[in-house]
């Protein structure tokens, strides 16, 4: 299994960088995990769009899902979507839609959004959209999918990958969450952990809803993984600083998510 990065700031991108989006790949089998502002054009960069199988997306908070709009677009307004010939595309009376796999309410979501400034339709058009629960299962070609709920502002899922080629390799990613048990059981000696570490410090008051970098170390320490990924801060944040620092809590190495950065399990 091959995890790309595509995109790793947090809710406002690092200069000429994309939000949340990672590339699964294994066996001829494309998922896309997480769709945040930046990520489609970085996707276009590694793969053909019209060949990534499903889209998986988090949770609905807009630097995990907004680019799914221009993804939409490309997939309605394309010239090798459309039913006559255009170009040197010959026309198809069966354009590509891809799976989208949202929580609970994604398309009620996406109808307000786009909805705003034209056709509400236009990602349900695109997509065939599936909405998933937390504990749900689900197989796309090779890889085996698992959600557990985190906690965070609104509803969130972890996600888990498995191969199903061999039984060979495992891949968590955390998401968006505040310092949990849940995400350590879910996470229990997966392969690699790709954990947010968004905060130079926990937040001041009020819910919490992210890690800080020692935070994310502590975790991956816990659920005894074996490779630690931190991910979803922005440039602004001394990296240098953050890995010390998850580090510091990890009993193993900690790599740091840069854009194009490739991992495998």
């Amino acid at each position: 299994m091959r995890i790309t990065v595509l995109g790793k700031s947090p809710a406002w991108q690092d200069a000429g960088g994309a939000c949340s989006g990672y590339l699964v790949e294994e066996a001829g089998t494309f998922v896309l995990l997480d769709c945040g502002n930046g990520v489609f054009s970085k996707l276009r960069r590694y793969r053909d769009y019209l060949a990534v199988d499903a889209i998986v997306i988090s949770h609905l908070h807009a630097d995990h899902f907004l680019d799914l709009v221009p993804y939409a677009y490309a997939l309605t307004y394309a010239p090798r979507q459309q039913p006559v010939p255009v170009d040197r595309w010959p026309g198809t009376q069966e354009p590509k839609k891809p799976k989208l796999y949202a929580p609970r309410g994604a398309r009620q979501t996406f109808r307000r959004i786009v909805g705003s400034w034209g056709a509400e339709d236009l990602v349900d058009n695109a997509f065939d959209i599936y909405e998933y629960a937390p504990g749900e299962e689900l197989d796309v070609g090779t890889l085996h999918l698992t959600f557990h709920e985190v906690p965070h502002w609104l509803p969130t899922c972890a996600v888990d990958v498995r191969s199903t080629v061999n039984g060979r390799g495992r891949f968590t990613y955390g998401a968006d969450t505040a310092p949990t048990d849940e995400l350590v059981r879910f996470a229990a000696n997966t392969d690699l952990l790709m954990i947010e570490a968004t905060l130079p410090r926990p937040e001041r008051d009020g819910v919490r809803g992210h890690l800080t970098p020692g935070e994310a170390g502590e975790h991956g320490s816990r659920a005894k993984v074996g490779r630690l990924v931190i991910t979803h801060f922005s440039d602004e944040m001394d990296e240098l600083w953050a890995r010390r620092e998850a580090e510091r809590t990890f009993e193993g190495p900690v790599s740091v998510a840069r854009e194009g950065a490739v991992y495998e399990v």
